[in-house]
């Protein structure tokens, strides 16, 4: 299947168009628990509400215009430090890691309780316009947005939603949607059984309030309780969840908005605000993913009128001529398929004569798909990020790797750690790799602090290797954190990394001893 410009510019308009009005429908029942009975804007409009569901995105739309296609974690994370304003909850607690030198993934775990809530999955829009029909692309950016400041259920959330977001340029059926996103997840972790509870609950003709109260039971959250219960007979039936552990319910909250809505646009984004809890994240979602599939002009003009095309913002700093922001979702818009090409490359996109460019969709490959390199080195990237949740990553023209802690990098007088070294080859020959080792005094104790390692590459084919080794910490514990540099050479290439290793000597919060997890798990 191709996707013309033209096709891509309707689903996209749509998208941004339904991600505004679904903000701005629940943005007055954000944050509070109870059933609600909405039908229609309550604000006096003329404009959208300004919302971080939007903001953060045009954020990485910047990013991706510098960096195209090589647009990662580290790069995000600058821009997330330079231009983002929000320092609340997950945001808040990666912001404060990231300034300690705390870098992705680790950094969307440590310190943070609100690591399994809502706010990765709802800048999903941005990744799946900029590889419309292509999910398996569009959850590969996803991760490494989502990994800045969350772990987990806030990781397969945003996942899900992406991989949902993309395909819908190419399929329209809801059903399959939802098992396309499945397909992505872990199939036991507590966003996929939320997902499969509500399909089943709609088979089986259940109403939708009896739905949403089982999904805070089996699933209990927190969000609805951060500004008080306007629905003082379900606060009483309902548990009180995990700090933070909000995303399977309010992705729930997704699901029944899309399958009770059985397709009419405002009667979907009304089921989701009238859930209550994360409801302008759930009317946005419902909204962008209906926008996709029908497009912007099948949206109807009541709920298109009331607030028009402008895109505002209240959470970026823009201040820097680094960041310049779109004003209407048509130059949102715009600006997005400019950048498609390069994000895209050769592989995905095709430049037709005299048309612009085609998107090249396989639709028997909608469903999620490993990455292969040549034959020899395929790569799960969500496996990866489930098992790695603590494996930071470098790369170089020369080859890839990931540092794997194994656990959470809070040193203990005396422990020995063993940290593993995973690399891939990015050159088609062999590598023979010098690590030295630069460490302070009454730092980290090695047993050998120059060694070497031969990273092969075979009949052309992507070669890979792993080794591990031991640090100890020291038997009295004074500083702040401890460190030693890795500093790694290839023999005969000019390139050469500087690699952090670091432990913290802080006390462990609650959150991290080590995480339970939900009663709906």
């Amino acid at each position: 299947m191709k996707l013309s410009i033209k096709e891509i510019k309707e689903k996209m308009l749509g998208c941004w168009l339904g991600k505004n009005i679904g903000g701005t429908l629940g943005s007055p029942f954000e944050c509070c628990r109870g059933l609600n009975d909405v039908n229609f804007y309550i604000q006096d409009l003329g404009a959208p509400i300004a919302n971080d569901d939007l903001d953060l995105q045009l954020v990485w739309l910047n990013a991706v215009e510098r960096n195209g296609k090589y647009v990662d974690a580290s790069v995000l994370a600058e821009y997330w430090i330079s231009f983002i304003d929000p320092n609340w909850s997950e945001y808040g607690a990666a912001k404060n890691n990231l300034k300690k030198g705390i870098v992705p993934p680790i950094s969307g775990f440590l310190y943070n309780p609100n690591r399994n809530s809502c706010g990765a999955f709802i800048r999903s829009e941005i990744w799946s316009c900029l590889a419309p029909g292509n999910p398996n692309l569009a959850v590969r950016y996803m991760l490494e947005d989502a990994i800045i400041d969350h772990s987990e259920e806030g990781v397969y959330s945003a996942v899900f939603c992406a991989a949902v977001e993309s395909a819908a340029f190419c399929e329209n059926d809801i059903n399959t949607l939802l098992q396309i996103g499945l397909s992505y997840i872990p199939e036991n972790c507590a966003v996929a059984k939320a997902t499969r509870f509500v399909i089943e609950s709609y088979k089986k003709g259940i109403d939708w309030k009896e739905v949403r109260k089982q999904l805070l039971i089996h699933f209990p959250a927190t969000f609805g309780l951060i500004l008080g219960c306007t629905d003082k007979e379900s606060a009483a039936e309902l548990p009180r969840g995990e700090l933070g552990f909000d995303a399977p319910s309010n992705i729930g909250f997704i699901i029944l908005g899309l399958l009770y809505g059985e397709g009419d646009f405002g009667k979907s984004i009304c089921l989701a605000v009238n859930c209550g809890e994360d409801a302008d994240c759930t009317a946005a979602t419902v909204g962008a993913v209906l926008g996709i599939i029908n497009g912007e002009k099948n949206i109807p003009n009541k709920w298109k009128e009331p607030i028009g095309n402008k895109i505002i913002t209240r959470f970026i700093n823009s201040s820097d001529a680094g960041c310049t922001l779109p004003k209407t979702v048509e130059e949102l818009t715009d600006r997005i398929i400019c950048a498609i090409p390069e994000f895209l490359g050769q592989e995905y996109c095709k430049v037709c004569n005299g048309t612009g460019f085609e998107i090249l969709c396989d639709e028997t490959k909608l469903f999620k798909q490993n990455i292969n390199y040549n034959n020899f080195y395929t790569v799960d990237f969500i496996t990866e990020s489930e098992q790695r949740r603590f494996a930071t990553h470098y790369s170089s023209p020369l080859f890839e790797l990931w540092l794997d802690y194994g656990e959470p990098p809070y040193i203990k007088a005396g422990k020995i750690y063993t940290i593993t070294v995973r690399m891939k080859n990015n050159i088609r020959q062999h590598q023979w790799l010098k690590f030295k080792c630069i460490t302070e005094p009454d730092s980290l104790i090695l047993p050998n602090k120059d060694f070497s390692f031969c990273l092969e590459n075979d009949h052309g084919c992507i070669g890979k290797g792993e080794f591990s080794f031991k640090v100890k910490a020291p038997e009295k514990l004074e500083g702040e954190h401890y460190e030693f540099i890795l500093d790694i050479t290839s023999k005969g290439h000019p390139t050469r990394m500087f690699v952090p290793i670091t432990f913290y000597n802080t006390p462990i919060p609650e959150c991290d001893k080590p995480y339970v997890k939900s009663s709906g798990e």
